[in-house]
């Protein structure tokens, strides 16, 4: 199921079919170097977590796969994450290192912040980056995002960015 789509790229639900690019995706430790996760241990693994992925059910929302339109490839996810424990949406992306540097994060973390704004309703997206993750920081501010606060990440350095909802 499409959920947006924008110039170049559409994104929609993940699905336990996606498990092999997700495996591969979270098992390069440059791609995953500052988000704080661990790889999967396997295709399988990749698999289970998608298959109990209930972000969509639970919030009408989640991580959505990116699809490069003009070849139908995989190229990672973008999306928005609803933390309940502190009520806070998050805008998150991740992209096989092919497709950095091509403004695949910017287009679509943008469609999202739309998409959570115009649609959802959202007063106010943050995005959480390690301090050492310049590019992912540039891609914050680039779809409006400003610094908000420093944070722990992980036992790193982090900043949050925020956005408001001018609407709300």
């Amino acid at each position: 199921m499409v959920i947006l789509e924008t110039e170049r790229l559409y994104l929609r639900e993940l699905t336990p079919e996606d498990s092999e690019d997700f495996y591969l995706l979270n098992k390069d430790t440059e791609v995953i170097k500052y988000t704080g996760d661990v790889a999967f241990e396997s295709i399988e693994s990749a698999r289970i977590f998608l298959e109990n992925y209930d972000h969509y059910k639970k919030y009408n929302l989640g991580r959505w796969v990116v699809i490069n339109k003009s070849d139908n490839k995989f190229l990672g996810w973008c999306g928005l994450k609803y933390s309940e424990y502190i009520n806070e949406y998050d805008i998150g992306f991740r992209f096989f290192i092919k497709y950095w540097n091509k403004g695949y994060a910017t287009e679509s973390a943008k469609a999202c912040i739309n998409l959570g704004f115009n649609r959802f309703g959202i007063s106010e997206i943050v995005g959480r980056v390690m301090s050492k993750n310049t590019s992912s920081i540039r891609v914050l501010e680039k779809i409006g995002l400003t610094y908000f606060k420093d944070f722990d990440f992980e036992g790193e350095e982090g900043y949050i960015y925020k956005i408001k909802n001018s609407r709300v």
